[in-house]
């Protein structure tokens, strides 16, 4: 999974995607890997440049490997690519910048959501019904060659917005420097925006980014675990980075297979000296999200035969019967029965297969997966690994 989201990865399996379906796919900014298409990066943006003479755009350049927002930096033109011998040790992934992000406070944020993927066969996904948003700690502009430096006006990164003196560690989920993605969600939709268009638009955006990794993925998972022998049950929380566009447009900057789950932060009491003070903020969302992980996952559940679509519809019932009087005694009697009636409902939301007929249309690689694994694919292992798979595809 680690690989399969790193950033040139990511970009190769989107990209994938956008050749057959590019109206789907265009939540993903154009993007060029270096060094090895550094020539058609070249070429592209000036081809571009020349048919709409206007044009005057800004790349980011990310890492492939990189994380909390290490070698990141902006550049206005293809020749400031720091072409040093490095590039060929460390690639990068190139991108357009999205130069028009919604602000709020006259800051720029990121939504950083939290995505279960419960099994691959079948395919099932879980997105958790809030997330964190991480702003920006100085006011935004867009970019000139004169603050395409100012990493706290352009980076969403909660990793280096932490350093800045502007930075707001809240006691509260809906203030500071990190909030919850629902306390932005209640301004915007004070604002009159559309709040169930929004959250459409996101879960369609998740949907789709994990189609698109999913066929490389089984390849692997093949080559380690394969069919017919019982194996481990094998999961991962995705952490899925999100930026929203003036327009309320999703697109997605990049996908982490190990994200935080830190719920305190580091506060400096004296020079070198520091102490972790819990995150009220962390706690809110990650707790969740780790608890209903651990429940969906329970291996029992099968034996107990408790439906969980049926749990997690029933929750707003039980809530609504718990104000009634004389309810406790029934209460008691459910919890002694059912163990999980005693906590919360479910924060993770299934999104896949529930909403899968509108999205199996794009299950075209996956299709190519099975046939490649089934013809092709040397079970336990990598004789014909992801390498081989990619120029099945082709």
């Amino acid at each position: 999974m680690t690989e399969m989201v790193r950033k040139i990865t990511l970009s190769r399996a989107v990209r994938t995607m956008q050749d057959l379906f590019p109206e789907e796919y265009n939540f993903y900014p154009q993007s060029w890997i270096l060094p090895e298409e550094f020539p058609l990066f070249v070429a592209e943006v000036r081809m571009m440049k020349e048919s709409d003479p206007p044009w005057k755009p800004t790349f980011i350049v990310k890492p492939d490997g990189g994380c909390q927002g290490d070698g990141i930096y902006l550049i206005k033109d293809p020749s400031d690519i720091r072409l040093a011998g490095n590039l060929q040790s460390r690639p990068v992934v190139v991108q357009e910048y999205i130069s028009k992000p919604l602000l709020i406070d006259k800051l720029k944020f990121d939504i950083r959501l939290y995505v279960l993927l419960k099994s691959l066969e079948p395919l099932e996904i879980y997105i958790a019904k809030d997330g964190l948003s991480r702003f920006c700690t100085e006011p935004y502009r867009e970019p000139t060659l004169k603050n395409l430096h100012q990493v706290f006006m352009h980076l969403t990164n909660y990793s280096l917005n932490i350093h800045s003196g502007n930075f707001i560690h809240s006691d509260n989920v809906n203030t500071g420097s990190k909030r919850t993605f629902s306390s932005v969600l209640y301004r915007l939709s004070s604002k009159g925006v559309d709040i169930k268009k929004l959250w459409s638009d996101i879960i369609s955006l998740v949907i789709k980014t994990v189609l698109a990794l999913t066929p490389e993925l089984k390849v692997y998972y093949q080559s380690d675990i394969p069919a017919g022998k019982p194996g481990p049950t094998c999961f991962q929380i995705l952490g899925f980075d999100i930026l929203l566009m003036k327009n309320l447009k999703p697109v997605l900057l990049e996908v982490n297979a190990n994200p935080s789950m830190r719920i305190e932060h580091e506060q400096e009491l004296s020079p070198g000296v520091f102490e972790n003070v819990p995150s009220p903020v962390d706690e809110e969302i990650k707790v969740a999200v780790i608890r209903d992980t651990l429940r969906l996952m329970d291996p029992h559940k099968k034996k107990r035969k408790d439906n969980q679509s049926q749990l997690s519809e029933n929750s707003s019932d039980t809530k609504d019967d718990l104000l009634e009087p004389g309810s406790t005694d029934q209460l008691e009697h459910d919890i002694s029965k059912n163990p999980e009636a005693s906590l919360p409902s479910l924060c993770l939301k299934q999104v896949f297969p529930k909403y899968a007929k509108q999205f199996n249309y794009l299950r075209l690689v996956d299709r190519m997966a099975a046939l490649f694994i089934r013809f092709l694919g040397v079970k336990g292992t990598m004789k014909l690994g992801p390498t081989g798979f990619r120029t099945f595809i082709r």
